[in-house]
């Protein structure tokens, strides 16, 4: 299955959200906003403090037809759901730390200047968006380690030395039982796992030229990966499979990283894809010459994952 990727004539009305405190500021130090305003795209700037939300449906409100997010993975979702919602098209600008969804959909994260030219010389296709529990994610939802140490004050400033922490906290024999149970697609049932992980799209385990990288945004599949604490003797210490949803019961509210953002879900957690929900835009000169993974190129399979039977 190829893309469909389609020229899209320019919007209207576009509206820029631009997180000036993403990736270190590196929106600003780009010099993003300028150069969006120079293209004639309207730009919002958020304060500390201010709330994305609202702003979005203001601009809205007032004719925007296109919606563009340059900020960290998090910004990016929250605009892409918008977008999902009006049904508007969304243009993804990397200016994060990461920038996992840029990647993965073929957007040059060395360039966020070069991404803005999406709104004025752009391809567009559909891309899957994943739900958990009704709140849209671009790249996954983590439950676990992860998940535990994002609520962690110390995270944004020491994320690895946080992760440590966390990890050694979570494995300890004294560790208290969460309760999390989640059922594979072989019927077997993974109690308290270290590390749930829900993907919009399968990520690519057995490809070392790419590990980390989703193949399709639209395979209409979410990715899930269960790794099992140690020592849990009761099956292989790990599963990775595919499907279109996910039920993971859990006694209390559950600690997550949703694209990288804390989050408390309360339980049962109910994942699902929502196939070609969202209109992605992007430069049709990097349709053209990027070789990496577009949507579609890939469909999703199940598989082990590596070391596990």
């Amino acid at each position: 299955m190829c893309p469909i990727w389609s020229p899209a004539a320019p919007p209207r009305q576009p509206v820029l959200f631009v997180n000036p405190r993403s990736g270190g500021g590196r929106a600003v130090r780009a010099g993003v906003v300028g150069r969006a305003r120079e293209l004639g795209v309207a730009v919002v700037v958020l304060e500390r403090g201010q709330r994305l939300v609202p702003l979005i449906e203001e601009a809205v409100e007032t004719g925007a037809d296109a919606l563009g997010a340059a900020g960290g993975d998090g910004s990016q979702s929250v605009v892409a759901a918008a977008a999902r919602t009006h049904g508007l098209a969304f243009v993804c600008v990397p200016a994060g730390t990461r920038d996992h969804f840029a990647r993965d959909l073929g957007v040059d994260r060395r360039d966020p200047v070069g991404a803005l030219d999406a709104f004025t010389d752009g391809l567009e296709a559909r891309i899957d968006l994943g739900e958990v529990n009704g709140r849209t994610f671009l790249n996954n939802v983590s439950v676990g380690i992860y998940g535990d140490a994002v609520q962690e004050a110390t995270y944004r400033d020491a994320k690895t030395r946080t992760l440590l922490a966390t990890a050694r906290a979570r494995l300890a024999p004294t560790a208290e039982a969460r309760g999390l149970r989640v059922v594979d697609d072989l019927g077997r049932e993974h109690v308290d796992p270290s590390v749930l992980l829900v993907s919009n799209g399968p990520y690519a385990l057995d490809r070392p030229a790419s590990p980390g990288a989703r193949p399709a945004l639209d395979s209409g599949r979410l990715g899930i990966i269960v790794l099992d604490a140690p020592g849990d003797g009761a099956h292989p210490p790990g599963r990775s499979w595919t499907a279109p949803s996910l039920g993971v019961r859990a006694i209390d509210p559950v600690h997550a990283g949703i694209d990288g953002e804390a989050a408390d879900l309360a339980p049962p957690l109910a994942f699902v894809i929502r196939p070609a929900a969202v209109r992605v835009r992007i430069p049709a000169r990097t349709a053209a010459a990027t070789p990496s993974p577009r949507p579609g190129r890939a469909l999703a399979r199940n598989a082990p994952i590596p070391g596990s039977r």
